[in-house]
């Protein structure tokens, strides 16, 4: 019987916590969603055209390479070999390292509008 009362207390208060936190989805959080959202649309823009620019640039490499192994210069092969895919890791490290960066920050915003929503809401809707 206590563990019965108990859940239903318990979801009786998750319910009502619920409903708070959707009535409040004003301003604030639909600013912060929408920039969250801008930000992670630009980081991943930035990711794949540094993506794009490393694989064109391995692929021009890979077809020099090929041209100086097929004239039998092999060593000058695998250099430009190892320098294309070097160009390329680096490439998507900093794209990949661009994109954290921006979901980071927007999602900092985003946390710090809902707080300030949240901080609104109760200060205009104390019940007093």
């Amino acid at each position: 019987m206590k563990k019965t009362l108990l859940i239903a207390v318990g979801m009786v208060a998750l319910g009502s916590a619920s409903v708070v936190s959707a009535a409040d989805g004003g301003f604030f959080d639909l600013l912060g969603d929408r920039i969250d959202a801008r930000l992670d649309r630009r980081g991943e823009a930035i990711n794949d055209r540094l993506d794009r620019r490393g694989e064109r640039i391995n692929a021009r490499l890979d077809a020099l390479s090929q041209r100086a192994e097929d004239k039998g210069k092999l060593r000058l092969a695998e250099r430009l070999d190892r320098r294309g895919d070097r160009i390329e890791n680096r490439l998507d490290w900093r794209g990949n390292r661009i994109e954290w960066r921006k979901d980071i920050r927007g999602d900092r915003i985003n946390r710090r509008l809902d707080r300030l929503g949240e901080i609104r809401y109760r200060r205009h809707h104390r019940g007093n």
